[in-house]
Parts: C-alpha cells; sequence; structure tokens
C-alpha cells in the first residue's frame, strides 16, 4: 500500500456504469440469499485459517474459538457480518474486491444487460460479496490478514463504481463486513427477519454463528459457575436465606424442597445467541447415531411432529462425495398432497430446496438433506440440466433407495410388508419416472392379497386356483393302505404341452373396489382363487408398466372375465344347448333393455344362487378409464359406455334364469330381464341416476307383484 497513512481512490475495473443496477435486480432472485454469501465467505476464511495452523504455517491464539457473528442494529440501520478467519491484506482486497470477478464482470455485463432471467446469472460469477449492494446504499470492510507485519485495511463503496480504500483499525485477524442498508431493505436488520433468514441459510454451516442485537438492554440470569470469559456481569445475586418455623422444620416436604434459589447467580447482558449446529447428522457415520436423534433432527429441520416411518442415511466419498439423510414419512392419502422437502447443502451451506436435476423427482415426495461439495454453491438450472455429473449424482441417490428398499424386503420382510401401504405410492410413482428404479424394485414391490396377506411379484405369479393344485396333489402323490404317503408315478408323454402352459400368460386378477366388486370376490374365495387389491389412483398406469416390464404377464381385474374354475363342468352336447339359450335369451335381453351392443352368454356356475353376472374386457375397460380421464366435461363417449365390450353372463342353474327360459313369452320376463342386468351391473359399477330411479321403481313393482 505503500506509505500507511495513504488513502488509494479508485474505480471499480469493470468499464461500465451499469454493474450495481444489474446486481441489485438480477444477481439473485432471492434478496435475502446475502445472508448466506457473507457468512459463508466468514465461515471458508475461517476453515483456511485452520487449515493453515493445521499446516503449521499460522499458529491460531490460545483459546481461540472460531466464530461468525451477525450484528443487527436497527437504530443505526446498520447490518455488520464479523468473521475471526485469516483476513486480507491491501492486495488481497485489490484482487478480490476491486477487480470484480476479474475480468469476467465485463463480459458479465455485455452479457446480461438485456437479460430478465436471474438463474441464467448465477453462479458464472464470483460475486457473493457483491450481493450485499442488493440491499444495501453503502458497505465498509474492515480486514487484517494473518500474514505478519500485515496492516488493516479499510474500504467503503456507495454502490457507484468508486471506492475508498485505506488503512483500517482493526487490531484481531479477520474481517468485518458492514451494510448501511437502504430504506426498502430495513427488515434485514430487525432481530427477528435476522435469525429467520440465518436459520434458513446457514442452520449446518461448520463454524459457529451467533447474532446480537446492538445496543440491547437484555439481561439474562445464570448460574455462577456458569459463566464464560466473555460474559458481562451487571450485577451478582446472592440467595437469601430462607427462615424455617419449628413447625415446617422436619416436615416431610423439607426433604424434597428445590434449593436452586440457594445457588450464587449472576445477572449478565444477554449473550449472542447461537443459531446453528456445526456438526448436523448427516456428517456423522450411520452407526454413530440413534433413532431419538434422527427424529430430532426431522422434528427440527422440517417442524413435522408425525413420526417418519424409516430413514436412509447416505455416506458417499467415491467416484463423488455425498452425504445425507432420506426419511419417508407417513402420508395420510386423503387429506394431504404428497410433497416433500429434500434440501439441497453444499459443505454444509444451504443451495436450495427441491432441486429436480440433482435429486430424481419421485424422491420429492420425501423429506430430507443432501449435502454434496461437488455440486457448485450458486446452482444454474440450465447447466445442471445437461450436466453428465449431474445425472449421475440422480442416478446415485435413485439407486441407494432402490438398494435400501429392496434389502428391507429381503432381510427384513416382515418390517417391510408393515411400511407397504404407506410407502407404496411412492415407489410406484418412482417406478413409473426411473426406469432403472423400476428395474431394480421389480421383484421388491408388494400386493395385497384377498387375505390382508403381502406378495412379491414373483409370488403373485405362483399362484394357482385351488382346483390345480389339488389336481398336482393327487397326481404327485398317494397314500398306500399303511396311510404312508408315496410318490406317485407321474407319466407325462406330451412335454409341448408343458411347454405351452408355461407360454400361456400369466394372468394375476385384482379388485379396484372392495365393496363394488365384493360379489366378484365371493366367488373368486368359493373356486379357490386369489387376486391383489389395488384401489389407488396410479395403480392402473402402473399395471401396464409392470406388464411391459415383464413379458407374458398380464392384469386383468376380476369382473373381465368368468374363469373356468367358477363354472361347472360340462359336455360338448350340455355346451351346444347353452350356445343355443344363449341366441334365443341373448334376443329376449337386448330387446328388453333396448341394447344391441351387448353380448349374453349363458354359462352353468357352481353357485347356484348367482342369476347373473356382468363382465367387461380388460382392454375395453382399460379405453373407457383413459377415455373418461382425458375427456372434457360433457364430452360425449362415443361407442364407449352403454353396453361396449360388456358382456352379460346368466347363470343356466339358477332358478330365476331357468324361468325366463321357459317362459319367454311371460308378461313378467321382459321386467326380470332388466332387473337381473341391473343386478349384475350394480356389482360391478355404480348405476347412473337415470337406471337408479327405474331400478328402485322396478324393484318396488316386483315386490308389490309378490304380495297378490
Amino acid at each position: 500500500m505503500g506509505d500507511s497513512n495513504t488513502v488509494k481512490n479508485g474505480n471499480l475495473s469493470i468499464n461500465s456504469e451499469n454493474i450495481f443496477p444489474i446486481i441489485k435486480k438480477w444477481l439473485y432472485s432471492d434478496h435475502d440469499i446475502f445472508y448466506r454469501e457473507l457468512i459463508s465467505n466468514g465461515c471458508d476464511a475461517v476453515t483456511k485459517l485452520k487449515k493453515l495452523d493445521m499446516m503449521g504455517e499460522y499458529t491460531l491464539p490460545d483459546g481461540y474459538k472460531a466464530r461468525v457473528d451477525v450484528i443487527v442494529n436497527p437504530e443505526e440501520k446498520t447490518l455488520t457480518v464479523v468473521d475471526n478467519g485469516l483476513g486480507m491484506t491491501a492486495d488481497e482486497v485489490e484482487e478480490y474486491i476491486n477487480q470484480i470477478a476479474f475480468s469476467g464482470a465485463t463480459d458479465f455485463i455485455e452479457k446480461y444487460k438485456d437479460k430478465s432471467n436471474a438463474d441464467q446469472i448465477i453462479g458464472h460469477f464470483g460475486l457473493g460479496f457483491y450481493s450485499a449492494f442488493m440491499v444495501a446504499d453503502e458497505v465498509h470492510i474492515d480486514t487484517l490478514s494473518y500474514k505478519e507485519g500485515a496492516k488493516a485495511v479499510h474500504w467503503e463503496c456507495d454502490g457507484g463504481t468508486e471506492y475508498t480504500m485505506g488503512e483500517g483499525d482493526r487490531t484481531q485477524v479477520g474481517t468485518t463486513i458492514t451494510l448501511f442498508l437502504n430504506e426498502d431493505c430495513l427488515e434485514f436488520c430487525n432481530e427477528y427477519k435476522a435469525r429467520e433468514v440465518v436459520k434458513k441459510y446457514c442452520s449446518f454451516m461448520p463454524t459457529e454463528i451467533y447474532l446480537t442485537k446492538a445496543n440491547t438492554q437484555e439481561t439474562q440470569i445464570i448460574k455462577a459457575d456458569e459463566k464464560l470469559p466473555d460474559d458481562v456481569v451487571l450485577e451478582e445475586i446472592h440467595p437469601e436465606k430462607k427462615e424455617v418455623s419449628e413447625q415446617e422444620e422436619g416436615s416431610p416436604e423439607d426433604s424434597v424442597k428445590d434449593d436452586s434459589d440457594a445457588v450464587e447467580k449472576l445477572k449478565i447482558k444477554k449473550r449472542p445467541e447461537l443459531l446453528n449446529e456445526t456438526t448436523p447428522l448427516w456428517t456423522k457415520h450411520a452407526n454413530d447415531c440413534t433413532k431419538e436423534e434422527y427424529l430430532e433432527f426431522y422434528r427440527k429441520v422440517f417442524h413435522d411432529y408425525k413420526e417418519p416411518l424409516f430413514w436412509i442415511h447416505l455416506n458417499m466419498d467415491y467416484p463423488f462425495n455425498l452425504k445425507g439423510i432420506l426419511y419417508f414419512p407417513k402420508i395420510n392419502m386423503e387429506y394431504e398432497s404428497i410433497e416433500g422437502t429434500i434440501k439441497l447443502y453444499n459443505n454444509q451451506v444451504f443451495i436450495a430446496d427441491n432441486i429436480k436435476e440433482v435429486i430424481p423427482e419421485f424422491l420429492l415426495l420425501l423429506k430430507g438433506v443432501i449435502d454434496c461439495p461437488d455440486l457448485p454453491l450458486n446452482v444454474s438450472r440450465s447447466a445442471l440440466q445437461n450436466d453428465g455429473f449431474v445425472k449421475k449424482i440422480s442416478e446415485f441417490i435413485s439407486k441407494k433407495v432402490a438398494d435400501k428398499l429392496s434389502g428391507m424386503c429381503k432381510t427384513d420382510k416382515e418390517e417391510y410388508d408393515k411400511y407397504w401401504d404407506d410407502i407404496s405410492p411412492f415407489i410406484k410413482f418412482g417406478c413409473l419416472k426411473d426406469d432403472k428404479f423400476c428395474d431394480r424394485m421389480n421383484d421388491y414391490i408388494l400386493f395385497k392379497n384377498l387375505d390382508s396377506k403381502y406378495l412379491t411379484l414373483p409370488e403373485c405369479l405362483e399362484i394357482k386356483p385351488a382346483s390345480e393344485e389339488d389336481k398336482e396333489v393327487s397326481a404327485d402323490s398317494a397314500v398306500d393302505e399303511n396311510g404312508q404317503k408315496v410318490e406317485a408315478e407321474v407319466v407325462t408323454d406330451d412335454d409341448q404341452a408343458e411347454e405351452a402352459e408355461e407360454k400361456k400368460d400369466k394372468i394375476i386378477y385384482y379388485v379396484t373396489d372392495e365393496k363394488q366388486q365384493g360379489q366378484y370376490i365371493k366367488m373368486f374365495k368359493d373356486a379357490g382363487m386369489d387376486a391383489v387389491i389395488l384401489t389407488h389412483p396410479i395403480d392402473q398406469t402402473f399395471v401396464q408398466q409392470l406388464e411391459s416390464k415383464n413379458e407374458g404377464v398380464r392384469f386383468q381385474r376380476i369382473d373381465a372375465d368368468m374363469t373356468d374354475a367358477m363354472k361347472a363342468e360340462t359336455s360338448e352336447e350340455v355346451e351346444k344347448e347353452l350356445e343355443a339359450q344363449a341366441e334365443s335369451l341373448g334376443k329376449l335381453v337386448k330387446k328388453a333393455l333396448n341394447n344391441d351392443k351387448l353380448t349374453v352368454k349363458v354359462e352353468k356356475l357352481k353357485d347356484e344362487k348367482i342369476s347373473s353376472v356382468l363382465t367387461v374386457s380388460e382392454e375395453t375397460r382399460r379405453m373407457q378409464d383413459m377415455m373418461r380421464m382425458y375427456s372434457m366435461p360433457g364430452m360425449d363417449m362415443g361407442g364407449f359406455g352403454g353396453g361396449e365390450g360388456e358382456t352379460l353372463i346368466l347363470n343356466a342353474n339358477n332358478g330365476l334364469v331357468q324361468y325366463v327360459t321357459d317362459h319367454q313369452e311371460g308378461e313378467t320376463v321382459e321386467m326380470i330381464c332388466e332387473q337381473l342386468y341391473d343386478l349384475a351391473k350394480i356389482q360391478q359399477a355404480p348405476l347412473s341416476p337415470e337406471a337408479m330411479t327405474k331400478f328402485i321403481a322396478r324393484s318396488n313393482e316386483i315386490m308389490m307383484m309378490m304380495t297378490k
């Protein structure tokens, strides 16, 4: 700096008048982020000084305690950030402050003076310190370098392109930055606002951050033995000796009285408030963390007092550095929108919530923290989208989640079953959004069956109707006259038939509404068959995804067809009779219902009590669902609905159907046909308002006829 009394005046080397208006307007979309920039600069300075001490290039003074202080002064309208890090020499101030981001500043002006998208600017230039000018009319720096013989430097700038730099009066190594806030930004020197913003961005920074309100008269009482060297004692409080009356002496209460009043106390000036936790839970090894610590961290960070189901602790050093904790929250599907919060950090400095370029989209349903020092602190979304490295991070996180879930399913299935209902929407959404995640989870997706047991996809494919199992048992084993089991000789002269059986589609039946489809469920159970319950809106799309991933696997709703297991065995001759019956009854039913699109079949079902069943082919029903999903209100569904793809199955073993067959010219037959159709329909889907009105009127009429 030459002569110590010289004051240097200069222009910031950027050849433009426009830098500050642009910084104020476009540097960051959130003005409060200047807190993060200034405090993280202070933390960096502290970290660097500690490193120099470890390397033997500097010796920290005795009793050194690394810290960053934020001092708000509403009276003076100032805000000060103080650190005891490595400080700067005059040359360093010249280099790091005056030559804004070196030659990059000129490019900055040219490139961004007409742009209005903050995201394009963030992260391109080292402008962290200059974020102070978004909120301040004037900024001062007072700094003293750790270097031997260094002199304190004072620098100030009023937001134009001119600065003043000279010798300062700071005596301790480190840096003080003072912001003289502009009238629009006075909220930032409010103690409560400062606390809120610092906690938002700096809750886990690696250096202790303290908040103080200047000139405050606030005090606090401490025990005398808790006094710290920095405490300013205002008054000593001596305990008053309490006189005990004869009556009170020896009373049972006397022995348990709290003697806290008898302790020497001090009234001190209110201490600075510690705002952060320097070693957050994710920086520790999972083995060193207790369940209570995980829950406490969750409550503190996400302000959610419902206990999460479980969590995944990420800890990785290679091929990139990444740590974090992901919590699976319990979601109340009916009343809450499913949206989590994943907080992204860089070396414990908060970057942003839910950056989906880094975090797989489906994981945004979770709550958690991810710390990746390899990511830029100022994230440019457009740069991230095309960054292969970022894609690898995203894939790694997705893989770790799949590993944790599949591992839990393999080693602790009972626990996994317990969580399934809560985590299944998240996993299914993940499978739809992320192909690799879907491949990894394929065998660990659970399906709840009719007996409320949880089965994996491979287990579902092994389900066989009871009739088939019985055949296998009788074929594979027999019992001798002494009651001993003997292996039966199995003769198979047709391996091709077996191969054909294997190539046949493997059908998994499912239920979408247990109440509505109750009759079908009963028929399935009676036939010794099983189905899985898929009631979530995402399931329809999800089963199609599984079908595309698993060759030969088909999902079919239990009302899509009448399976052989429910039908009585019939001869070829009887089959021909049933076909002829179906033809004549078909004409009758279609006429009664005024519906030519309906298919009518007559079958002999095992359960004589069932009169009629309605089936809709899986393809037709999926098409109808899709049309409903994408159709506009009032849009004509065209050929879909109104009987399209529907088959009415009449049970030839049922007395009512036999009556219709024998009395096709009867005057009540049309009414019975309508009733048979509505009864079948009501088991499968709600009736339309018009059909329901007719059904109730007809039911009343039938009951009246019974009374006569």
